[in-house]
């Protein structure tokens, strides 16, 4: 079932293919360029209770998105081509860039034969901890600790929040109303909740970035393809706008020299964990930008337009979410209109 926010994307895609905004308002809602965002790739896994089913696509419909941005006449470029094509002006072919966020194996397995198969350039952004073994995937581990209790109760600022957590309906309410009120507080507290409802659940979390992420020798085994490029995604995967400047410094700067120490790739780009307002802002920015990064992604919703070239540590993206894997839903995502009105008209969000 989905949730209330997912049932208005699902509205707005509905829209627009009834109305045809994706074609009468596309010169005007469409940038130069996207940047595509994806997490995981791999065959759907049927389950009652998946909250975090939005971050996974199936192999075949990444095969679907690279048919349908050749069939519109995008150009696949890596991101080191982003600020030239960004120079062409809105007369140049759109571009298409595909990201691919925190390293996990699934996207060797499953995405690479597809882009390989297509010739498609991508960047895969790297948390050195996970590539470790040892990073914490909290918004996973929620999912697991919601899946395995009968009921979650937390203290929150004096608040008790104590929900039922039997049948999947009842999880997935309880999940996004822990996993959104702990997201709008320190991260400190967050990942120690989280850490405590595992402990509740009996879970050890300890295997879950080695089971799920490339290792260090699996990168560098990678780092043999000349259509990869490799990007920093910190460090330990913190909210950085949550964090002292010493410390979101460090996160940013640091996960670029050891990428490039362990895999003897150059790293120009970096991607904000969390990626929303409340995680990377201005001062962020500023960071990427002063440890030498070419360009920096966010997640904020949107197109690449010629004005981001003066903004290029700021860059917006178009999530591929696993809960919309339609041709209507990508073309209304590729004409740009949707994020028109996500952004009340603004072309340039980096306030």
């Amino acid at each position: 079932m989905l949730g209330l926010r997912h049932q208005l994307f699902a509205a707005a895609f509905q829209v627009i293919a009834a109305t045809g905004a994706d074609r009468w308002l596309r010169s005007v809602a469409r940038g130069s360029g996207v940047i595509l965002m994806f997490h995981h790739v791999r065959p759907a896994q049927p389950r009652d209770f998946a909250p975090n089913r939005l971050l996974e696509i199936a192999p075949a419909f990444l095969d679907t998105i690279l048919d349908m941005l050749e069939r519109s006449g995008f150009d696949l470029v890596s991101l080191d081509e982003l600020p030239a094509r960004l120079e062409g002006g809105r007369d140049a072919r759109p571009f298409a860039a595909l990201t691919f966020d925190d390293g996990y194996r699934d996207n060797v397995e499953y995405a690479l034969p597809v882009l390989r198969r297509r010739g498609a350039p991508w960047t895969l952004f790297v948390t050195t901890d996970f590539a470790d073994g040892k990073g914490r995937l909290w918004w996973l581990e929620l999912e697991q600790a919601v899946d395995r209790l009968d009921r979650l109760r937390v203290e929150l600022d004096g608040d008790t929040i104590d929900l039922p957590c039997r049948t999947a309906a009842e999880k997935g309410a309880a999940f996004e109303t822990v996993y959104w009120r702990l997201r709008a507080g320190p991260e400190e507290r967050l990942r120690s909740v989280i850490a405590g409802l595992g402990e509740m659940a009996g879970l050890d979390f300890s295997a879950l970035a080695r089971g799920l992420c490339l290792g260090w020798e699996e990168l560098r085994a990678l780092a043999d393809d000349p259509k990869v490029t490799f990007g920093a995604h910190t460090l330990t995967h913190p909210m950085l706008a949550k964090h002292d400047e010493v410390a979101a410094r460090r996160e940013i700067a640091m996960s670029r020299s050891l990428i490039e120490e362990r895999l003897g790739r150059p790293v120009r780009h970096f991607a904000y964990p969390v990626g929303d307002p409340t995680s990377a802002g201005a001062r962020e920015f500023r960071l990427a930008r002063e440890a030498g990064f070419a360009t920096a992604v966010t997640t904020r919703p949107g197109h690449v337009f010629a004005g981001h070239a003066a903004h290029l540590h700021a860059l917006p993206r178009v999530s591929v979410n696993g809960l919309f894997q339609s041709e209507a839903a990508l073309t209304s995502l590729l004409s740009g209109v949707p994020f028109l009105m996500f952004n009340r008209g603004r072309r340039i969000n980096v306030a």
